[in-house]
């Protein structure tokens, strides 16, 4: 299996699979991972994935939650508030705020994680070229020492960022548009004479600066947006920033660590799959930072790949099943794009500061995406759940009584690669066995369910929810793993 591009997304797919027993290299065209604190926002659903493939604990000593906002005007400090605020509505998760770490922090855990996985990643590796057949895919790489070679793998996995070589060699189309949206300098700095207590924000008429303290490291990130397209991002136009729009000099600034200089836009791919290639990340979907969903999107994309392709690879699943990928991951893609717009428009400003917190709280956290539409999502039951859960959506983080005994929330038994059938107060059927099966026989968890059989997907979701087990021998041999007729 050949993944290309080293971001969150590439790195994520890479362990996934190698977790279950896919063998997996990973090529990244920069001589390094890429740096920069870029996306450093992980929001709830995306701490569940990483808590699954075993490096949330990582990620949590390496971040924090997020610090009070703290408004700034001519020098003084004039008053904090809070971005986001829990939503006490949202579905239940061990993870219920934000998550600040750097990306290249995050990169890293996802690297050590692969490593230790037994997959493999190569830098300063490009992909040149790219060709397929009914039966596998054939890459040139070119190294940054001019070396070229040729690989081959079932399948190839574009996650290479918004101008993908992947999605480019497939000559898929990004439909989209500008937005109007006002560009933005960001920049990893080191400042003197700031406390690291607050994420300070200067208003100003030509666009708001923030400076957001990075935990793990003395820096902050600086975001500033840019009136005009007459701007090159320098450390010497990042100080000028800083000294026209905040009460702090210019030499105050005193290192600048990383730059970038970014046009939003919002486009989505025509296409996520194309014969045995698949985009994922931003290689299928480019939209502003609002919100900060893009790196989340990202790996929700690959969280819900990875699994298809290791049913399909290694278990023998029929590769309609990986279909599938693009018809949940467009829909959800779609929605997010949106949503960032909207809150890139927006903004992060003190007016109304407690409505905002209270709405980022509840449509950033990504725990309500739900695949109810797709093929994979069968709801069998006569009577539905009371509390409206369906097939498709993400199955409850509750605690539950198992004939195994008490105290377990469900994502605990769901934790590894495989497929979950939870048999809610009845028995499990002859036909599930060799399945990995938990019999509930009370608490929150079968409160929530009502009384059937569930069979939870291995990235959470609920595939089947069943009165009778007559459905369930189909959609196995769907997901690869038995036979319709065993």
């Amino acid at each position: 299996m050949l993944v290309v591009g080293g971001g969150p997304t590439g790195l994520t797919l890479a362990c996934d699979l190698a977790r279950r027993g896919v063998r997996t290299h990973v090529v990244e065209a920069g001589d390094r991972l890429l740096p920069g604190s870029r996306g450093k926002s992980l929001q709830s659903r995306t701490l569940e994935a990483f808590d699954d493939l075993g490096v949330v604990e990582a990620l949590t000593a390496a971040g924090s939650p997020f610090p009070p906002m703290q408004t700034w005007r001519d020098g003084e400090r004039r008053g904090e508030w809070q971005l986001i605020r829990p939503d006490p509505e949202a579905p239940v998760s061990r993870h219920p705020r934000p998550w600040l770490v750097p990306q290249w922090r995050t990169q890293e855990i996802l690297r050590d994680r692969l490593l230790d996985l037994g997959g493999t990643l190569e830098c300063g590796a490009r992909l040149t070229s790219l060709t397929q057949t009914d039966t596998e895919v054939t890459a040139e790489v070119t190294r940054s020492d001019g070396d070229r070679r040729r690989m081959s793998a079932l399948y190839v996995v574009g996650a290479d960022g918004s101008h993908s070589t992947v999605r480019e060699s497939l000559g898929i189309v990004m439909k989209g548009e500008e937005s109007g949206l006002r560009s933005a300098a960001v920049a990893d700095v080191r400042v003197a004479g700031l406390d690291r207590d607050h994420w300070h924000i200067w208003p100003d008429p030509a666009g708001e600066l923030l400076l957001c303290p990075l935990p793990g490291t003395t820096d902050f990130q600086l975001n500033a947006k840019i009136t005009g397209a007459e701007f090159t991002a320098t450390p010497e136009t990042v100080r000028g920033l800083v000294a026209a729009r905040t009460h702090l000099p210019s030499d105050a600034v005193t290192d600048v660590r990383w730059f970038s200089f970014y046009r939003p836009r919002t486009a989505m791919a025509e296409r996520f799959r194309q014969g045995r290639v698949f985009l994922a990340g931003d290689a299928a979907h480019v939209h502003p930072p609002g919100g900060g969903q893009g790196l989340n999107i990202g790996v929700q994309d690959a969280y819900n790949l990875g699994w298809k392709l290791g049913q399909v690879i290694g278990r023998g699943a029929p590769d309609a099943l990986l279909d599938s990928y693009e018809a949940e991951r467009q829909a959800a893609a779609a929605d997010t794009l949106d949503l960032s717009t909207r809150l890139y428009r927006a903004g992060r400003t003190p007016q109304d500061a407690d409505e905002q917190a209270r709405y980022r709280g509840r449509v950033c956290h990504l725990l309500s995406v739900h695949y109810r539409d797709s093929e994979l999502s069968t709801d069998a039951r006569k009577r539905r759940s009371p509390t409206g859960f369906q097939a498709g959506d993400r199955a409850p983080d509750l605690p539950c009584v198992t004939t195994e005994g008490s105290g377990r929330n469900l994502f605990e038994l769901l934790r590894g690669p495989d497929f979950t059938l939870l048999a809610v107060n009845c028995a499990p059927p002859p036909e599930a066995a060799g399945l990995r099966i938990h019999q509930v026989t009370g608490g929150p968890l079968a409160q929530e369910l009502g009384t059937g059989l569930f069979l939870i997907r291995p990235d959470q979701h609920i595939g089947l929810a069943a009165d009778s087990p007559e459905h369930l021998g189909s959609y196995l041999a769907r997901a690869g793993l038995r036979s319709a007729g065993r």
